[in-house]
C-alpha cells in the first residue's frame, strides 16, 4: 500500500479527499470484538425489536471512524494527530451499504492545526449519514512509502453453515433414526436439530440410557418416539428396517462405534446397499474461504483403490450438486505431475481422464494436484496449471484415510473450521458425528442430510 501525506505547508483551503467503503457483516463483528460493544442491534442477524427483520445497524462510532481513515491516510495523511471531532448523525448505515466519506479543508491556523469539514453519505440514495468538523495537527515532514503492511484479520464465523441451516429450516422435518443416543452429546445433537425443525428423531436403543441422557441435559422427550432395544448391533439393524419401511429417511450415529453402525447396513439382505461403496464426506466451513470445502474419504476407506476412489468422487459430486454447489474436484497427491513411484498421482490422473470420458459425471475433476495448487490460485499459476479446478477446488480427494483424517483435523483445530460428516453410497444418507463435534457441527450435519435427501428424492417430510 502506497501512502503519501500532505504537509501543513502544502495544504490549501478547499482541498478535498474521499474514501469509498462497503460496510460488511464482518465489519460489525470486528468492531464488536475490538470495542467491546455487543449491542445486538449492531450484530448481524439479530432482531431486537421483534418485527422479524434483523436491524444490522452499523455502530455510529464505526461509521465515524471512517473519517479518521481519510485523515490518517489521505488528507493530511501520515503524521496527522486529532485535536477534536464533532459529529452529528442524521440517519443510520447498515451492513451492505456503500458509504462515501469526504473531508474538505476549511482553513489553516498559525499553530499548525487544520480545520476540516467532514461528512459521510450513502451514494445510492444521497442520504447524509453524518456531518461534522475535525481539527487536526497536520504533519510537517513529508512521508511517502509503499511498504505499509497491515496484518489481515479473519473473522471466525461459519456463514456457509448458517446459510445451509436457513435453507433447511423451511423444509418439512426429515424423519431420522438415531441409533443409541444414550449420552448427552449424541442425544443433544438430535434434540437440537429437532428444535430447529430440521429433523423428527426416532430414538433407538436402551430406553433407560436415553432417558438418563435426557435428564442430564434437562431435556424433555415428550412426543418423541423411543424404540427400546438392547445392544448396538440390534439397534443399527432396527434403523435399517425403519428405512426399508419408509419410516426413516436418514440414519444418525449415536454413542457407538462406527463399525457397529455400518456393519448391518452392509448386509446384502437387510442392509442399505445400492451398488456403490460407502464413502465418507466432511463438509467443512473454513473461516475465510468463499465456499464450503469437502474432504473425502477421511473416515471409512483406509487405503482406497481406483474403483473405490471412483465412488468416493461420484458420491462427493452428488452431494455438492444437492447442496447447489458447483463441484470442482481436486484429487490430491504430493505432486502435481504423474510420478510412477507415487500411486496416488497415477490414480489422480486416471480419475481425471475418467471424468473426461463420462465415467464420472456431474463435476470437473483434475489431478494430480498438490494441496497448495488445489486451493490457491496463485500457487496454481506459479506451476502453470490451468482449467476450472486448479487453485479453486472445493472437493479434496485424499490418497488415504491417514491424509484425510489429518487434513480434516488440521482444518478443524488450526483453521477453526466446523465440519458436517455424512456417509454416502447407502440407500439414505448416514449422519456420522464424533464425540468431539460441537453443537453447530451436529446441527449442520442434520441440515446437510436433509438438503441431500430433498434434492435426491424430493420427499423430505416426515409425513410424506
Amino acid at each position: 500500500m502506497r501512502i503519501v501525506n500532505r504537509t501543513f505547508s502544502e495544504i490549501m483551503p478547499g482541498e478535498t479527499a474521499e474514501l469509498h467503503r462497503l460496510v460488511t457483516p464482518d465489519d460489525l463483528y470486528v468492531f464488536a470484538a475490538s470495542s467491546g460493544n455487543y449491542n445486538p442491534m449492531h450484530l448481524p442477524g439479530q432482531d431486537v425489536d421483534g418485527d422479524g427483520v434483523p436491524e444490522n445497524i452499523a455502530p455510529g462510532m464505526f461509521v465515524a471512524s471512517l473519517i479518521s481513515a481519510v485523515l490518517g491516510t489521505l488528507l493530511p495523511g501520515p503524521g496527522t494527530l486529532y485535536r477534536r471531532q464533532s459529529v452529528d448523525f442524521h440517519t443510520r448505515a447498515h451492513a451492505g451499504d456503500e458509504l462515501l466519506c469526504r473531508v474538505t479543508v476549511l482553513d489553516k491556523r498559525d499553530d499548525g492545526t487544520v480545520r476540516l469539514q467532514t461528512e459521510i453519505v450513502r451514494p445510492k440514495d444521497d442520504a447524509l449519514i453524518l456531518s461534522g468538523e475535525a481539527e487536526v495537527i497536520a504533519p510537517t515532514q513529508k512521508f511517502e512509502r509503499d511498504d505499509i503492511e497491515v496484518p489481515g484479520l479473519l473473522v471466525q464465523r461459519h456463514r456457509h453453515f448458517q446459510a445451509l441451516l436457513e435453507r433447511a429450516r423451511p423444509l418439512p422435518a426429515v424423519p431420522v433414526a438415531v441409533v443409541c443416543p444414550d449420552d448427552a452429546n449424541s442425544l443433544g445433537g438430535a434434540l437440537l436439530a429437532a428444535r430447529e425443525g430440521i429433523i423428527v428423531p426416532i430414538l433407538i436403543g436402551q430406553k433407560s440410557g436415553i432417558e438418563a441422557a435426557a435428564a442430564q441435559l434437562g431435556a424433555s422427550l415428550d412426543g418423541i418416539e423411543i424404540i427400546d432395544i438392547q445392544g448396538d448391533a440390534a439397534a443399527a439393524l432396527t434403523a435399517c428396517k425403519l428405512v426399508h419401511e419408509g419410516r426413516a429417511a436418514t440414519v444418525m450415529k449415536g454413542h457407538m462405534h462406527t463399525d457397529d453402525l455400518l456393519r448391518p447396513m452392509l448386509d446384502k439382505v437387510h442392509g442399505l446397499r445400492i451398488g456403490r461403496r460407502f464413502t465418507h464426506v466432511f463438509l467443512m466451513d473454513v473461516p475465510g474461504r468463499p465456499e464450503p470445502v469437502m474432504v473425502t474419504d477421511a473416515a471409512i476407506n483406509i487405503a482406497p483403490d481406483l474403483a473405490t476412489k471412483v465412488d468416493i468422487v461420484q458420491n462427493a459430486i452428488d452431494l455438492a450438486l444437492s447442496l447447489g454447489v458447483e463441484p470442482r474436484v481436486g484429487v490430491l497427491s504430493a505432486v502435481e505431475t504423474v510420478n510412477p513411484a507415487i500411486q496416488s498421482s497415477i490414480d489422480a490422473a486416471l480419475l481425471s481422464k475418467m471424468a473426461e470420458r463420462g465415467q464420472i459425471r456431474g463435476g470437473l475433476v483434475d489431478g494430480p494436484l498438490a494441496m497448495d495448487n488445489a486451493v490457491d490460485l496463485g500457487a496454481a499459476r506459479t506451476k502453470s496449471l490451468k482449467g476450472g479446478v486448479a487453485g479453486q477446488a472445493n472437493i479434496l480427494v485424499v490418497p488415504g484415510i491417514d491424509a484425510g483424517n489429518m487434513l480434516a483435523k488440521q482444518l478443524t483445530f488450526i483453521s477453526h473450521a466446523e465440519s458436517a460428516g455424512l456417509v454416502l453410497g447407502a440407500r439414505v444418507p448416514v449422519i456420522l458425528n464424533s464425540r468431539s463435534d460441537s453443537p453447530m457441527s451436529r446441527l449442520a450435519s442434520c441440515a446437510v442430510a436433509a438438503l441431500h435427501h430433498n434434492a435426491t428424492t424430493g420427499t423430505t417430510g416426515a409425513n410424506q
